[in-house]
């Protein structure tokens, strides 16, 4: 049987939302007239999502269920939600509802008129504090000033995909994954459509600040430079100082300045300088760390149960 669409929606620990996701994106996708499925990717849940998955999916045969071994995180399960999608087309949510699927209708219009990468832009956000709410901005515009792609603001991992985007996708096998990013990276034909944010549906979010800033920095490290160029820009800041300070300290000390005796000047700069030199060799490691995880080759993830094609 032919899919024209693939919906991929990650879990973890999703047991009170799953019900009514699956209700929601059924009554979407069966008013698309197209045939469908409805990738359900469980990411080492605990609270029975998993039991639930199965039970979804002995009831409705459109359910694909992806079962981890363990927890590897929500950008690796979307990364096997491509793997196992058969659509033409592939769209990417979020088990909490605060994608509504409602606005997969609206995706789908943009790619029947040609683009090949349709995202989702956050207009208004219901339910966040206002601490979430300032941190999410600040990473999205972050993101877009300092990393090499022009990933679009107030955008989540929320959005349709052609196959052939979907199919690029695949041969991207970096561990430390960000997927929107990669997405943008890809290029081809790209428009956003502006969507309300609700509400989570149940639970609590999957996404602390510890995660967000993990993110952030798979975001950054993946995509830019920039914390390497800002170490060598501060290294030259701090020699410039020195060289300046040199014959200013030399003249004070030959005119009898007491401004500069003593050994707290000395101690200051050997400070400031060391933690210039840690903070660098920090930036530093976190590269090499991440080229050891891609030296190791090791997979992605581990499945346990998976659909048969």
């Amino acid at each position: 049987m032919k899919i024209t669409y693939s919906i991929i929606a990650p879990i973890y620990n999703e047991i009170e939302s799953l019900p009514e996701l699956y209700r929601r994106v059924k009554e979407v996708m069966d008013a698309s007239g197209a045939n469908w499925e409805l990738i359900l990717v469980d990411d080492g849940s605990t609270d029975g999502s998993t039991e639930k998955i199965r039970e979804l999916a002995q009831a409705d045969k459109t359910i694909r269920p992806v079962i981890f071994a363990r927890n590897f995180g929500h950008q690796v399960a979307v990364t096997a939600g491509w793997d196992y999608a058969r659509g033409d087309a592939v769209v990417i949510i979020d088990a909490d509802l605060q994608d509504p699927p409602e606005v997969i209708l609206d995706l789908i219009q943009k790619w029947k008129e040609g683009y090949e990468v349709v995202y989702a832009v956050r207009g208004e956000r219901e339910g966040e504090s206002w601490f979430k709410l300032w941190t999410a901005s600040l990473f999205y515009r972050l993101i877009y000033r300092i990393t090499d792609v022009k990933i679009p603001v107030d955008t989540g991992d929320f959005r349709l995909m052609d196959r052939k985007v979907v199919n690029v996708l695949k041969q991207m096998k970096e561990r430390h994954r960000f997927p929107r990013g990669m997405s943008a990276w890809v290029g081809f034909k790209q428009v956003g459509v502006t969507y309300k944010r609700a509400a989570r549906f149940a639970g609590t979010t999957k996404y602390p600040f510890k995660k967000m800033f993990r993110l952030a920095l798979n975001a950054i490290t993946g995509f830019s430079y920039f914390p390497l160029q800002v170490a060598t820009y501060v290294g030259f800041i701090s020699a410039g100082i020195a060289i300046l300070a040199i014959p200013l300290v030399a003249i004070l000390r030959m005119t009898g300045g007491g401004s500069f005796s003593g050994q707290a000047t000395t101690l200051i700069a050997v400070l400031f300088l060391g933690g210039v030199q840690l903070i660098s060799l920090g930036v530093l490691g976190e590269y090499i760390g991440r080229l050891y995880d891609e030296a190791k080759g090791r997979p992605l993830y581990i499945v346990r149960e998976a659909p048969e094609d």
